[in-house]
């Protein structure tokens, strides 16, 4: 058996969680050669590279397949965010089953078939990491009543806004697949208004980054960093930018808790001498835009299966005479006319082997 000594550098899994609006994008936006996967259309304002936004869960696996084959022209993938990518994998579940909603299963088995299905999910961008790839998933955080076995009384905590509606199975999952989990949030002090000390207000309102775990929040890293930081991406390039010299302003010590006043930030661009960005080519809207690769598609299909139709260069008659072959309906009819559950439960739910069974017909042509 071969034996490996010391450290071991590879691209890292990091988690990235705070209140809405507080800059986890803009944070997650200076990592090395970023490409975002945009699922709830909050990087509009900001000047990055983006996919257009998922709408379905097949759409966002195929998204990420796309980024980990193209090799090292991407450094960073940036999923913004995980919670509403959970939402895609709610509804892929449900429509597979043919439910309404995750609660119709009974006994909890669609909280099971969710946490499976991100499992795998998280499996798939374990091989995007070890292709090279960070991986970074943003969340919006949630304030929970939380009650240890030992303790007596329950106190309020932050966690990752995953798994309202699969019993919370889904935050752990990602809390323990990450490497890192970086918890952003306004830091406030309390001040006395009056004499007697019985009056106070809230004062402050620094953005902070908290990197260990603490009774009122998850937090986690293996990388020496300090128990909380100013938001500023400097604290962090050493660890991703490893061979710019300078590049971490922190160094790990005994102090548990350094005051960020004696922090010098520095600017949030990366580091000077920090390995260069190489130019890169526009994103395009799809991997099926350019004129004449697919017929124009009937603006009344549904937006989730139009997207995957034009990200695989699939025409309308591909989908008619696929579902003609299994018997479903007859090729004579639209795609608009086809049962919306059938459209969720099937095409869409099922779009890898309907791609499939549309490829072999294709390739089975006598011309």
């Amino acid at each position: 058996m071969q034996v490996i000594s010391g450290k071991v550098q590879k691209a890292k899994k990091v988690v990235l969680y705070g209140p809405e609006g507080i800059g986890k994008s803009s944070l997650a936006a200076n990592f090395p050669r970023r490409i975002f996967i945009d699922t709830e259309g909050s990087t509009t304002e900001m000047d990055v590279d983006r996919l257009p936004k998922p709408s379905s869960w097949e759409m966002l696996r195929q998204q990420v397949e796309w980024v980990k084959q193209q090799g090292n022209r991407f450094g960073s993938l940036i999923i913004d965010t995980i919670d509403w990518a959970e939402m895609l994998c709610v509804e892929s579940v449900c429509a597979i089953h043919n439910k309404k909603g995750v609660e119709d299963f009974g006994y909890g088995k669609g909280h099971i078939y969710v946490a499976e299905e991100l499992g795998r999910f998280l499996n798939f961008l374990s091989e995007v990491v070890e292709a090279g790839i960070n991986v970074v998933l943003t969340a919006h955080a949630q304030i929970v009543k939380f009650e240890q076995p030992d303790e007596m009384g329950a106190y309020d905590r932050y966690q990752l806004k995953l798994g309202q509606k699969t019993g919370s199975k889904t935050a752990a999952l990602v809390k323990e697949w990450a490497d890192m989990v970086l918890f952003i949030n306004y830091k406030t002090f309390s001040v006395a208004t009056d004499d007697k000390g019985k009056k106070h207000k809230g004062q402050g309102g620094t953005r902070t980054v908290y990197a260990t775990h603490h009774p009122a929040w998850d937090a986690k890293n293996r990388h020496g960093l300090p128990d909380e930081f100013p938001l500023d991406f400097s604290y962090l390039a050493h660890i991703f930018y490893p061979t710019a010299p300078g590049a971490s302003p922190v160094q790990s010590g005994p102090a548990a808790n350094p005051d960020p006043r004696q922090l010098a930030p520095a600017p949030i661009e990366p580091p000077v001498n920090a390995p260069a960005t190489p130019p890169q080519q526009p994103i395009p809207a799809s991997t099926a835009d350019s004129p004449g690769n697919v017929p124009q598609l009937n603006p009344n299909i549904p937006q989730s299966l139009r997207d995957l139709m034009l990200q695989n260069q699939v025409s309308e008659m591909d989908i008619q005479i696929a579902v003609s072959n299994k018997g479903y309906y007859t090729m004579d009819t639209p795609i608009t006319n086809y049962d919306p559950n059938f459209i969720n439960g099937v095409l869409i739910a099922a779009w890898p082997q309907v791609f499939t069974e549309i490829q072999e017909f294709k390739n089975n042509l006598p011309f």
